[in-house]
C-alpha cells in the first residue's frame, strides 16, 4: 500500500527537491510551507510519516511535534539547520523518531525514511505484546498474567488490544467506540467506561496500566510504572 509523507518545509526549493526523490521512490507525498497548514492538513488525511523543518513561521517544528505527539505515534523526522545539541535533545523529547541536518544528503534522508516505515510495519504485525508478566496474544486472543490464563470476553480483549497497539496515545471514548464496537454500533460511550472497568479488575496489578485521561478517554501506558 502507497505510504504518505508529508513534507513540512517553509523552503520551497528544499520541499519540491524532497518531494521529487519521495515520488521517485514510489510515495505519495503532501507539502505543507507552515506549521499551521501542516496541522490542518495531518488532521484531514491519513499520513505515514512527517518531515519536519524546525524554523518556520506561525508554529515551528516542535510546536507542530508537540501538538501531533497529543494524539499520534506518526513518526517525525526532524529536518533542521540547528546544530546545537540541546535542541536535539528537546526534539527527541518532543517525541521525534529522527534528525536530519542541513545540508543533509536526500539518499541518507530516504534511507532514514524507509526504516522508519519498515520499523513500523513490524509494530502494527506484532502478535505478541508482552509488558513484565503480562503477555497478550493477538492470534490467541489470550492474555496471561504470570504465564496464568485470564479469561477475557471478546469485547474485553478487542478493547486491550486496541489500547496496547495504541500505546502512548489518549484515546478518546467514540475513537474507542468506532474502533472496537465499530461504526455502526448506537449505544452510549459509557459502553466504554464499563468494559475499561471490567478488564482493569482482570488485570489486578497491570491494571494500572490502564490510564484515565480526564475530558479526553483513556491511555495504555507502561514507562511509568515498568
Amino acid at each position: 500500500m502507497e505510504k504518505t509523507i508529508l513534507i513540512v518545509e517553509d523552503e520551497s526549493k528544499i520541499r519540491e527537491f524532497i518531494s521529487l526523490y519521495l515520488r521517485k521512490e514510489g510515495y505519495k507525498v503532501m507539502e505543507a510551507y507552515n506549521g499551521e497548514v501542516a496541522l490542518k492538513k495531518f488532521s484531514e488525511n491519513k499520513i505515514d510519516l512527517i518531515v519536519l523543518d524546525v524554523m518556520m513561521p506561525k508554529l515551528n517544528g516542535f510546536e507542530v511535534c508537540k501538538k501531533i505527539r497529543e494524539n499520534s505515534k506518526v513518526p517525525i523526522i526532524i529536518l533542521t539547520a540547528i546544530e546545537d545539541e540541546r535542541e536535539h535533545v528537546k526534539g527527541y523529547e518532543l517525541g521525534a523518531d529522527d534528525y536530519v541536518t542541513k545540508p543533509f544528503k536526500i539518499k541518507i534522508l530516504i534511507a532514514k525514511i524507509k526504516r522508519i516505515l519498515e520499523r513500523m510495519k513490524e509494530e502494527i504485525n506484532k502478535k505478541v505484546f508482552i509488558y513484565e508478566k503480562l503477555k497478550i496474544d493477538v492470534d490467541g486472543k489470550e492474555v496471561f498474567i504470570n504465564e496464568k490464563k485470564i479469561k477475557l470476553a471478546p469485547r474485553e480483549f478487542g478493547l486491550l488490544e486496541y489500547l496496547v497497539r495504541n500505546k502512548g496515545i489518549a484515546l478518546t471514548r467514540n475513537q474507542i467506540l468506532e474502533n472496537v464496537w465499530g461504526y455502526d454500533f448506537e449505544g452510549e460511550t459509557r459502553v466504554v467506561d464499563n468494559h475499561i472497568k471490567k478488564v482493569r479488575s482482570k488485570l489486578g496489578n497491570y491494571s494500572v496500566f490502564i490510564e484515565t485521561v480526564i475530558s479526553v478517554g483513556y491511555k495504555f501506558e507502561v514507562y511509568k510504572y515498568a
